[in-house]
């Protein structure tokens, strides 16, 4: 059980509570929260009420030398020490740890949601002796802020019905209280919880099923993430794993990511090495998955048995690697494999290497159409760019595609 305490909270020594009041725990200046050991209910139960005979059974406190007693090793009575004769300040202490044991939190929150009347509500009934958040803050010797959060957490548990409404409820009147593990899906210690960014927060923490402290906590302390992040590979993949996921949704996070990527020579060059081992992938489980290769020259045909069953062979080790396995080299061996064979398939069928042929001196000469379409022969005219250099280029391309022409008409006229 925790019970979070902020360092401006604490104040002096205030007088011991009244019976019905559970105890208050010690406080410390050099912390915002402290930690009770809360032992098992039905544990305790059985030592407090433990009879004196059964006690008396114990072995003598007499013992080896250097060896601690039975009583001091159990911590149980000893023959003559009877809980029923304990003093009264012990018992009641006993009985008040032993609420907030079963309770938790419940217990403080029920002393401020009978006793608190929040500012502006009238005082009525039974809200006549009731004081406000500031006043019992005053007398506990605490902050206005930290009475607030139990009366908001009493105010959420009693919209779900697990608690009684306030006005119901009468300073110095006990009732049944929640067990004490509810408690903490309704309170929390720290102020960023009200905010929109912590409903947010809390929200999320929920939905992963870890408590909204936890989460918040993290939240604010960047530093302390930033560090678990640099010294802890499980931390940092955790953290890798969250911002792919917020920026499925957060295109502006995304463009901060590209542009940090971008500006990093290292990290660059791992994108572009990733990239290149994508795409190879990507062209064996085509081959695959649509049964078709794509050539050299950019036909797209059937893809043989062979070269098809080569293709599941490499595509089911490399669906086998772990995310922790580079697979940049298993990839581009891969590629080359398939694609050796994508060329071996086209030399051995004689249609399909006159048609790759064919493609690909058509893709030659739509280059180079364009490219001389590209050129602005008014410029030339206008201003004094003019080079021998220029004309003596272009009186060998001009001789060249006089040559090509001529194969081309020897060529149809054989066939």
């Amino acid at each position: 059980m925790t019970i979070a305490l902020d360092p401006s909270d604490i104040s002096p020594a205030v007088p011991a509570p009244a019976e019905s009041e559970p105890p208050t725990a010690g406080r410390t200046d050099s912390s915002e929260e402290f930690w009770v050991q809360q032992p098992e209910p039905e544990a305790a139960e059985a030592s407090a009420h433990e009879p004196a005979d059964e006690a008396a059974q114990e072995p003598s406190s007499e013992g080896t030398a250097g060896e601690p007693s039975a009583q001091e090793s159990t911590g149980e009575p000893s023959a003559q020490e009877s809980v029923a004769d304990a003093d009264p300040v012990v018992v009641r202490d006993a009985e008040d740890f032993g609420v907030y044991a079963r309770t938790g939190g419940w217990a403080f929150a029920l002393k401020v949601a009978r006793s608190v009347r929040p500012g502006g509500q009238p005082a009525e009934g039974t809200a006549a002796t009731k004081v406000s958040a500031k006043a019992f803050a005053e007398l506990a010797g605490c902050s206005p802020e930290r009475v607030m959060r139990y009366y908001k957490a009493w105010d959420m548990a009693a919209d779900d019905g697990v608690v009684p409404q306030f006005e119901v409820l009468v300073p110095g009147e006990d009732i049944e209280l929640p067990d004490a593990d509810v408690w903490l899906s309704y309170y929390t210690s720290r102020n960023s919880a009200s905010s929109v960014r912590g409903q947010a927060i809390s929200a999320a923490a929920e939905a992963e099923g870890i408590r909204p402290t936890k989460a918040l906590e993290v939240a604010e302390n960047p530093t302390a993430l930033r560090a678990a992040i640099l010294a802890d590979p499980g931390t940092a993949e955790a953290a890798r794993g969250a911002l792919l996921d917020r920026m499925k949704e957060d295109p502006a996070l995304q463009t901060e990511m590209a542009r940090a990527i971008a500006r990093t020579d290292d990290l660059k060059k791992a994108v572009a090495s990733e990239a290149k081992a994508a795409d190879r992938i990507g062209y064996v489980r085509q081959i695959v998955e649509n049964g078709r290769i794509k050539t050299p020259a950019g036909q797209t045909v059937e893809a043989p048995a062979e070269l098809r069953a080569e293709a599941e062979r490499h595509l089911s080790l490399l669906d086998e690697l772990d995310d922790s396995e580079e697979a940049g080299e298993w990839a581009g061996e891969a590629y080359d494999a398939v694609k050796g064979l994508v060329a071996k398939a086209v030399e051995e069928d004689p249609a399909l290497r006159v048609q790759e042929r064919r493609t690909k001196f058509y893709n030659s000469l739509q280059k180079a159409t364009k490219v001389f379409e590209e050129l602005t022969l008014d410029e030339v005219m206008e201003e004094d760019i003019y080079e021998a250099d220029m004309l003596q280029r272009l009186e060998s391309l001009q001789e060249a595609i006089g040559t090509c022409i001529s194969a081309l008409r020897r060529a149809t006229t054989t066939s």
